[in-house]
């Protein structure tokens, strides 16, 4: 059953200790800002955070790691010139990390949301990377077996919703939106503007609501700070 909400606080109180959530966000675009903030308020620890980067800056998802709530984060790009925090964090042995390139990445997640149990790729194959996992030579190439990455939750920002729960998304800031919807038990999608069924041509339907459990409307987005 969908839930639509009001409250960023009330979306992610399911959100337990322990949790492996997916938050969507290609740095700080399409990041669910609101609802990791509203994480922060939440409480919840110990979580395991899949996303493309480590943070930016010391909002978002950075704040998050800061205040020492990730035990854990899967990534492809963990370090760039304003990922102070995860730095000091991940140097201090606070944190866990685990490397995955970045295609990798997000076909490990549409895995999951595929029902694919998991795949053969080039990528990383004789590199630490495929340590301890499984390879074999396909047509004289040499593959690494990768697993699918699901999730309890994932935290998702998308542009426009109906109340069936199917979106839509603003350009580039759809990135892993998409799939991580698709991968995790309970998508938590924030959008600035919900319409009644019927509202959205279904030919640019990206996320079908099936695979959406709560709505919550955010109408004033609080602007990432600049780098």
């Amino acid at each position: 059953m969908l839930n639509i909400l009001q409250d960023v606080d009330e979306a992610v109180a399911p959100i337990h200790d322990g949790a492996t959530v997916m938050i969507g966000g290609f740095g700080k675009a399409g990041q669910p800002v609101e609802l990791i903030e509203a994480l922060l308020r939440q409480g919840a620890k110990d979580l395991t955070v899949v996303n493309n980067n480590a943070g930016n800056g010391e909002e978002g998802l950075a704040a998050l790691i800061g205040a020492g709530r990730v035990r854990k984060i899967v990534c492809s790009f963990p370090r760039q010139s304003d990922s102070q925090i995860f730095d000091a964090k991940f140097r201090a042995g606070e944190i866990e990390l685990e490397l995955v390139p970045q295609g990798n990445l997000a076909e490990r997640i549409r895995a999951a949301g595929a029902g694919i149990g998991g795949f053969f790729t080039p990528t990383a194959y004789g590199t630490p990377l495929a340590e301890g996992k499984e390879t074999r030579m396909i047509d004289g190439r040499g593959y690494v077996f990768e697993t699918p990455l699901h999730a309890d939750f994932a935290l998702v920002k998308a542009l426009k919703a109906d109340r069936a729960g199917n979106l839509v998304y603003r350009k580039t800031a759809r990135n892993f939106g998409p799939i991580m919807a698709a991968a995790a038990k309970n998508a938590i999608v924030q959008v600035r503007d919900i319409v009644e069924v019927g509202g959205i041509d279904p030919e640019i339907v990206v996320t079908p609501g099936i695979y959406v459990n709560t709505l919550v409307q955010v109408t004033r987005e609080k602007e990432p700070a600049a780098a």
